[in-house]
Order: C-alpha cells, then sequence, then structure tokens
C-alpha cells in the first residue's frame, strides 16, 4: 500500500470511527449534569424526574453527578455532556461553551438572593463587616450567592477578601453551609437563598440553627444550559419539555418537590449583575 493510499485509509478509519461514536452517543441517551451544590441526597426524585424526560423526549436521560461546578463545567467543554443545571457565575464565563436553554421560576420570577447566615444563637451579627476574623463557609469557588457575591461585597468595602476571614472553607454545597453554620464550625456562610428556603420547607430542624443577617439584590437564577455541541432539534425538544412542565399535572408535581414554579425563557441579560461582580473580583 503507498504512502498516499495508507493516509486515505486512515482517514475512513477515523470518520468511521467519528461516526461510530456519535451513534453510540445518540443510542446512550441525553447526559445532564448536575452538582451536589444545588441537588443533594434527591436519589428518589432523580429517578422520577428521569422517566418524566424519558416519556416526554422519547429518548433515555441519564444525570451526571459532580462535586464542583468546575467538574460540570469541564464535562460540558470536552462534549460529554449534553444539557446542565449550573450557576450563573460559571455560566458567565464560560459562555462560549453552551447556550442558555431555560432559567427555573421561583417565588413567580427567574431571580434568587444570596443569604449571609450565622449560627441562630449569635446575636450580635448585624452584617458581614461583623465577622472579621472569624470562621467562614463557601459553597464552591464558582457558585455566585456561595462565594463570588461575598468577594465582591468585601471589595466593594475595601476589604481584602483573602485576609478579612479568620479562616474559610468550601463544602461544595449550599446545604453543607447551613450544616456547618448550624453547628458551630463556621461562624457565618454564604449560602443560595432558595436552598435555604427549600430547606426550612422540607427540614426546619436544619434552618432553625441559623439566622439570615443579610439577603443580597436578586441574581439570575442559575440556569439550565446545552452544550455548544447539542443539535437544535435536542435543545428545541428539551426546552420545550422544560417549559411545558408547569402546564402538565406530573411536570407540576415534580416542580413542587424542587420548590419551583416551572421553566421560563431566558436572556444573557438576565446575569449582568453576576458578570459586572466577575469583573470587579477577577480584575483585581
Amino acid at each position: 500500500m503507498t504512502a498516499l493510499a495508507r493516509r486515505h485509509f486512515l482517514a475512513a478509519l477515523c470518520a468511521a470511527a467519528a461516526v461510530h461514536g456519535r451513534a453510540h452517543a445518540d443510542a446512550s441517551g441525553l447526559r445532564v449534569g448536575l452538582t451536589p451544590v444545588f441537588l443533594d441526597n434527591q436519589f428518589a426524585f432523580l429517578n422520577d424526574w428521569r422517566g418524566y424526560l424519558h416519556a416526554r423526549l422519547q429518548r433515555p436521560v441519564r444525570f451526571v453527578q459532580r462535586g464542583s461546578y468546575r467538574d460540570v463545567i469541564g464535562l460540558l467543554q470536552q462534549g460529554q455532556l449534553d444539557f446542565a443545571w449550573v450557576c450563573g457565575y460559571p455560566f458567565v464565563r464560560n459562555a462560549r461553551h453552551m447556550r442558555l436553554l431555560a432559567v427555573p421560576a421561583y417565588r413567580g420570577a427567574p431571580l434568587y438572593q444570596s443569604y449571609l447566615i450565622v449560627p441562630a444563637g449569635d446575636r450580635r451579627t448585624e452584617s458581614l463587616a461583623d465577622l472579621r476574623g472569624k470562621v467562614f463557609a463557601y459553597s464552591d469557588p464558582d457558585s455566585n450567592s456561595g462565594h463570588l457575591f461575598t468577594l465582591h461585597s468585601l471589595l466593594r468595602a475595601r476589604e481584602s477578601p483573602a485576609s478579612f476571614f479568620g479562616r474559610t472553607f468550601f463544602t461544595y454545597g449550599h446545604r453543607k453551609v447551613v450544616d456547618a453554620v448550624g453547628v458551630g464550625l463556621a461562624q457565618g456562610g454564604a449560602v443560595d437563598g432558595y436552598v435555604w428556603d427549600s430547606l426550612q420547607l422540607l427540614h426546619p430542624e436544619f434552618t432553625a440553627r441559623t439566622r439570615i443577617v443579610e439577603r443580597s439584590p436578586e441574581f439570575g437564577f442559575p440556569p439550565f444550559v446545552a452544550s455548544a455541541g447539542v443539535s437544535s432539534s435536542a435543545f428545541g425538544t428539551m426546552q420545550s419539555v422544560l417549559l411545558g412542565m408547569g402546564a402538565d399535572p406530573d411536570g407540576r408535581a415534580l416542580l413542587r418537590r424542587l420548590n419551583l414554579d416551572g421553566f421560563v425563557l431566558g436572556g444573557p441579560a438576565l446575569y449582568d449583575g453576576v458578570r459586572a461582580m466577575a469583573q470587579l473580583v477577577e480584575g483585581t
């Protein structure tokens, strides 16, 4: 076989392998990324949601859970996920690798807040400024409500995030921030307000051990995104199913378990506040 013939043969072999890989991915269904930062200990719910999506998409759905937003974003960039539920901060930082699919609506709007919490027995702390030198719990390095907003608040107050607190640590879960503050492992923490509110409904014994000191302005709710490589048909079908959940009795039942009103369309401008904070924090 000549060198030219060998090159043509290898090119054809690679093309066939690529087609086989795409066919295998299609056969395995749609892959949806989640992190415990947002959904934690919800195996029964995820099973029911998987069945719901499978029935309406007419394709298998596989949830892929990872320990951090960074891990999920990495899988999206590598083409190993089709969709993911992420946070506004990694969304604005990695917009070229994903497309905004839908935004959850909470209490009538696609918005949420960051809460600054302290132990319930702490009646003296009135603001972030009172936590100087204390131990502080963040959720995830790429979380808006659980990290970015606090850094931004300190910088605006002309404080150094690196030296303001006595010690900081990441829990990699908003529920775990509530736990850490509630049992006294941390004297303050930054938590997703939606998660705190939902825990108050489902597990009031956890939130009762904490107290909300401050609430942030409202930001765009953590969005559902699609990988940049997802086909237009898969994008449109998944978007239609998510947007239609509120009008479907089975979908409404799942939404109630999530403590959400539904999913709505959103635009990049919804995350302008997060983008502005990221530019300030990352520019320092």
